[in-house]
């Protein structure tokens, strides 16, 4: 059966790092198609790693213009092999805001006529964000992505971070807050991501697995500009 997958979240939750994981591991075991919607963000995406994926043996689909410096993008035709072509997996990079998730809406029906079972759409978040830093905020945000991609939510990631300058504190204090939210919501805890060393330290301390659910060690490949400028400085 083919595994679909839509990572959404608001700006700065890291899902884009996600789904390129998700894809490098999902192309080890068969034929993986990882879609970049994101419409928002023009700068930091999925694009840029074209010669990477095609490595790793991944079909990446993007927006038009995208790196081109045009910052107004658009859908391309390629969008449907995600639901005429028999893939394995199928991952979608979308943005989590308004704008964002509408995107994900234009394709409502292929969703639903995908083999029950088959989708999974995840709320990846990072509360050290500020528009999922409380409670109220993650929950705000989650409803209305549910509102404008017309898809439910199947489960939450905690992906806190502080990118390179992140610690356990990240992981310990994201998992609080998005128990809480898993309480009020009913949506599950599904991942808890992170790069090894801060997961194996966060895994050690005995919390609920129930609120981490599958702990997922993550490489890091979307580097920033300003962390090659941080490397030179120290080299």
């Amino acid at each position: 059966m083919k595994k679909v997958y839509v990572m959404i979240g608001n700006y700065g939750s890291g899902k884009t790092e996600l789904a390129l994981n998700f894809a490098i591991e999902a192309a080890k075991h068969g034929r993986t198609e990882l879609l970049d919607l994101d419409m928002v963000n023009t700068y930091f995406r999925l694009t840029e790693h074209g010669r990477m994926t095609r490595m790793k043996e991944i079909r990446l689909v993007s927006p038009n213009f995208a790196c081109s410096g045009i910052e107004t993008l658009s859908l391309p035709a390629e969008v449907a092999s995600a639901f005429a072509m028999d893939w394995d997996t199928v991952i979608f990079d979308a943005g989590g805001d308004a704008v964002g998730a509408t995107a994900l809406g234009r394709y409502h029906q292929d969703f639903m006529e995908l083999e029950p079972g088959s989708l999974e759409v995840f709320n990846v978040i990072n509360i050290r964000r500020p528009l999922a830093g409380t409670v109220e905020r993650i929950l705000h945000l989650q409803e209305e992505m549910q509102i404008y991609s017309r898809l439910k939510i199947t489960g939450m990631i905690n992906n806190t971070n502080l990118a390179q300058m992140t610690g356990p504190d990240e992981l310990r204090d994201g998992y609080e807050m998005i128990k809480q939210v898993s309480q009020i919501s009913g949506i599950p805890v599904k991942y808890t991501s992170g790069r090894r060393e801060m997961l194996d330290i966060f895994l050690s301390e005995g919390h609920d697995p129930e609120y981490i659910g599958t702990p997922i060690a993550i490489d890091t490949y979307m580097h920033r500009d300003w962390d090659s400028w941080i490397k030179g400085l120290s080299d």
